[in-house]
């Protein structure tokens, strides 16, 4: 068909929504195809430029249909076609313009036919390779040409392949969009545009390659899945389909029956498409082949699976050749998460070999961009730094090559691997670490400040080099000539013969160790060392350009600090980056996570030499062992964070360590604990103090005209809780049902446990609590929000197992809704306000480095569930009843408790159903900040590092 009669027949309609990568790559693709190509984008933003780049295209914004409006947008879009035949694509999928020709021929050439399409394959792009999949299956009939409708309804869904994506007459989806009703749930959509079509005209598969289309590899936004929603036996799946049968039979179509049959009909045909989808017997994603990237300009390597389809239609020069076309956008254009995800260790490996350094030549810089191509090779930027290299050095022939190869990447506007890079988490960080570096007035500044104050304190690094891997003690060397400090020393603990005669007044001083001596070593060489700081780092480890500049001018000004805790970033097993970022001093934390929390510490050289060293017998937890010392020696006095990063550095692997676990032992009974430590996951510890006393405890539960919560709640207490010196007290806040009133008597004239007591006047929340703790007989007091459900039977014991602790002052627990995902963790301080942390979060994750499965301090806990020592609480004046009567008391009350030296702790281990939310009192807000204003900015949990906010004033620094 020629194309001006495509071009006049025929639209394309594109479907899309807040993927600019895949709408991009898409448009590249079909930017020669000769129909029409309509644009249907529901993002929030426009896509910029595509209107520039392809003026061909009719593209419509429309941001007022979100993804869940899906089928508004569809229906409006098909008001828009005019032409007589149109197909429906993602943007993820490639139809083959030869199959949309052949299907539309024979459209034309049989007027009874409302639809024709042909067999579609799956792919999935890595980082590289592309594995195809087989979708389609060939099971027979291709000709849907039954005169009855009924039939051909059946004979389809029994060989069901989708159609929704088939070349179809515009006339039958315009009609199929006014006939359907508004807001159709969506595992239905794709049912009732299959059943319409097939009611309403014959259908064709023709035995040609028609698409290939991405593979789904995650949870769908929509939530739904077609296959459970046609047999799922729970009644309202059974309603949803009794409901959707009765839509089909409705529908005005040459299908005609009493509506009843239409019913059964429609029944019947939901069976059938059930069981070829659920035995795949219609579709299915079965690997068939794959296709490995080769250098720039060459063809891909296909490497075929044993079992092959030779009577699907894939097997041909001709769809091979359309297939290479293909992946070179998929490669020159990476849009798919998973591909994403796995090139951005390379993309961040090419762009630090592409940096330039001090003592590089042009055999060194060729050699490394060389490297860079050979990792993935349709990077524009690397490409093209290669070329531009070897042409100046005389090597014309390849540079001409490469120069070729660009313009063929450049021709579909590649961003190659920066750009993209920039949106991952690696690139971010790459980009806050080079806004990082002071300006040369600064660095002039700084470097005038520093020589004041005799250069600054010098930091010692000791290097361990166990494995003699002289590759990676060099990427440590380098990193530390390219930084801007120059106030340190390295010394090298190495298992292989020293390479230099050198001594301990060298910057680079060589000491020969065994796996056996090492630690001695290190000691001795403590004791002798001139500097004033000292890190224990691995060969491997890269320190951060400005890292030890910035933590050299912050020590200047910290007469009182014994060592100091910084920030770091890690390199995972793949090579990506990702922060860590250590929330301050924090002594549960650290008890609890040591691989994360007691590596890379600063510590004042004096300190080291007089806590005696580190100790050999914990080489495997050497930090670790010495932080728990220094602070049996002065509590956390004297102990710091630095918010920088100093190092790149290995993610350790999360593992059981023998030697931590016995130092945490051995520390927690220097301070009288007879504690028993295990460990409760890979990398992490649990602390059961094994307190002796059985105290008291008072739980307070407030009580307003909430019968059914409270009842509920006070049932989970006295059903639950295991522990048994405990009482309730229910303080009633003047409620008013007559039906609560006697609900109250009749729990006060049961006495036992529940004690009830009534304020003749409605109070505050803080004052009611106040009120009833005031008659608390108990130790400890647990505020208990009256919609709250405890979960586990020995929630007692676990707060209790904090709370007993001297240095403690609040405990409180993890929240859930009924589903069993976080609603509230610890409370943070931040810019915005109090935010609740690893909020979302199923109940058995983790979290962010760890943190939401082990106890760890925080600023505040919420009186959702909370335990106070009684006398801490009477002491501080209970809760604020003036500034804070209804809203943030709890959080105020916890900020007290740090004023007064006392921790507060959250422990994962005590769980409680509550909603979790925050209150939203603006007033109490800005009283609360106003109150606390010096802790707010220091309490504060859970940064991240912004490459908005990167560029460091250095000047301020130093005055």
């Amino acid at each position: 068909m020629p194309s001006t009669a495509l071009n006049i027949q025929f639209t394309l309609v594109m479907l899309t929504h807040k993927r600019p990568g895949f709408l991009r790559r898409a448009l590249q693709y079909y930017k020669d195809f000769p129909g029409t190509l309509l644009v249907l984008d529901s993002s929030p933003e426009p896509a910029a430029g595509i209107t520039e780049r392809f003026p061909r295209v009719d593209y419509r914004h429309l941001p007022q249909f979100d993804y869940r409006g899906f089928q508004a947008k569809i229906k409006h879009g098909l008001g828009l076609v005019t032409t007589p035949y149109m197909a429906l694509v993602a943007d993820d999928d490639f139809i083959l313009p030869d199959a949309i020709g052949e299907s539309l021929d024979f459209l034309e050439a049989h007027p009874d036919y409302g639809m024709c399409q042909g067999y579609s394959m799956m792919y999935l792009a890595q980082a590289g390779h592309i594995n195809y999949y087989r979708r389609d299956k060939k099971i027979g009939q291709e000709d849907f040409a039954s005169d009855d409708p009924r039939q051909r309804i059946l004979d389809y869904l029994y060989a069901f392949i989708p159609p929704f994506y088939a070349v179809t007459r515009t006339s039958l989806l315009q009609d199929w969009a006014a006939q359907i009703p508004d807001n159709l749930r969506f595992e239905w959509l794709e049912v009732s545009h299959t059943w319409f079509l097939l009611a309403s005209a014959k259908a064709r598969m023709l035995p040609i390659p028609y698409a290939v289309r991405e593979a789904n590899y995650g949870a769908s936004e929509h939530n739904t899945e077609v296959t459970y929603a046609l047999a799922l036996p729970d009644p309202a799946s059974v309603a949803s389909r009794e409901e959707f049968s009765d839509v089909l039979a409705g529908l005005e179509t040459p299908l005609k029956g009493e509506r009843e049959q239409l019913r059964a009909l429609a029944r019947e045909s939901f069976a059938l498409m059930y069981e070829g989808l659920a035995g795949g017997r219609s579709l299915i994603i079965e690997p068939v082949f794959s296709s490995h990237v080769n250098g720039p300009g060459e063809a891909s390597t296909y490497k075929f699976l044993p079992t092959q389809y030779v009577n699907l239609p894939f097997y041909n020069q001709a769809f091979f050749d359309r297939l290479g076309e293909i992946e070179f956008l998929l490669h020159a254009l990476p849009a798919g998460r998973v591909q994403q995800e796995e090139l951005e260790s390379i993309w961040l490996q090419q762009e630090r070999l592409l940096a330039v350094h001090p003592e590089d030549n042009a055999f060194s810089q060729i050699a490394r961009a060389r490297e860079a191509l050979k990792a993935a090779p349709y990077n524009l930027a690397v490409v093209k730094r290669l070329a531009d290299l070897l042409h100046d050095d005389g090597e014309t022939e390849e540079a001409g090559k490469l120069q070729a190869w660009a313009r063929r990447l450049e021709a579909v506007a590649s961003d190659g691997g920066r750009a993209l890079l920039g949106a991952q988490p690696s690139g971010r960080l790459l980009d806050w670490l080079e806004a990082r570096q002071p300006d040369p007035a600064s660095r002039e500044a700084v470097a005038a400040h520093l020589k004041q104050h005799q250069g600054g304190p010098q930091i010692g690094i000791l290097l361990l080099n166990l494995e003699h891997d002289e590759a990676r003690l060099q990427a440590t060397f380098d990193s530390l000539i390219n930084g801007v400090s120059r106030s340190f020393r390295i010394i090298v603990f190495t298992t292989g013969p020293l390479p230099a005669m050198t001594s301990l007044q060298s910057t680079l001083h060589f000491v020969r160790v065994s796996k056996d001596d090492y630690v001695d070593k290190i000691n001795q060489i403590a004791r002798q060392s001139s500097c004033d700081w000292l890190m224990l780092a691995e060969a491997g480890d890269e320190f951060t350009a400005t890292g030890l500049l910035r933590a050299g001018l912050e020590l200047l000004d910290a007469p009182d600090c014994r060592a100091v805790a910084v920030d770091e970033i890690q390199q995972l097993s793949g090579g990506a980056w990702r922060e860590l970022l250590r929330p301050g001093i924090n002594l549960d934390l650290l008890q609890s996570l040591p691989p994360l929390m007691a590596r890379h510490w600063l510590v004042r050289r004096e300190v080291l030499v007089e806590a005696g060293g580190f100790a050999s017998e914990f080489s495997e937890a050497l930090e670790y062992e010495l932080l728990l010392r220094l602070i049996e020696k002065g509590g956390l006095n004297g102990l710091a964070h630095l918010d920088e990063p100093l190092l790149i550095s290995r993610a350790p692997e999360l593992k059981h360590n023998e030697h931590a676990r016995q130092a945490l032992a051995r520390h927690l009974a220097a301070r009288g604990y007879k504690a028993q430590v295990s460990s409760a996951l890979p990398g992490a510890l649990r602390i059961d103090y094994r307190h002796l006393e059985r105290p008291q405890v008072s739980i307070i539960l407030r009580s307003e005209d909430n019968q059914e919560a409270l009842q509920r709640c006070l049932e989970s207490v006295l059903q639950r809780t295991r522990y048994l010196r405990y009482e309730v007290l229910v303080a009633d806040n003047a409620s008013q049902s007559p039906a609560h009133l006697q609900w109250l008597e009749q729990l006060q004239q049961l006495g036992g446990r529940v004690r009830v007591l009534q304020s003749p006047q409605r109070l505050g929340e803080a004052a009611l609590i106040n009120a009833a703790s005031a008659e608390a007989s108990g130790e400890y007091l647990v505020l208990l929000a009256p919609d709250a459900e405890v979960v586990n039977a020995n929630w007692l014991e676990l707060l209790l197992n904090q709370a007993q602790r001297p240095e403690v002052g609040i405990v409180g627990a993890k929240l859930l809704d009924a589903a069993g995902n976080v609603t509230q963790g610890g409370l943070m301080l931040t810019a915005d306000g109090v935010q609740a942390a690893h909020v979302g979060l199923k109940k058995d994750e983790t979290g962010y480095l760890g943190q939401a499965a082990v106890e760890q301090n925080y600023p505040a806990v919420s009186a959702v569930c909370l335990m106070v020592r009684t006398e801490v609480f009477r002491a501080l004046g209970g809760l604020d009843e003036v500034g804070f009567a209804d809203a943030y008391a709890d959080v105020d009350l916890c900020l007290k408790v740090a004023e007064a030296g006392l921790l507060t702790v959250w422990t994962p281990q005590v769980q409680v159903v509550h909603p979790g939310q925050l209150p939203q009192d603006e007033v109490a807000l800005a009283a609360l900040r106003g109150k606390w204003a010096g802790l707010w900015s220091s309490a504060a949990h859970g940064r991240r590092l912004d490459p908005a906010k990167a560029a460091f004033d250095w000047k301020a620094l130093i005055g």
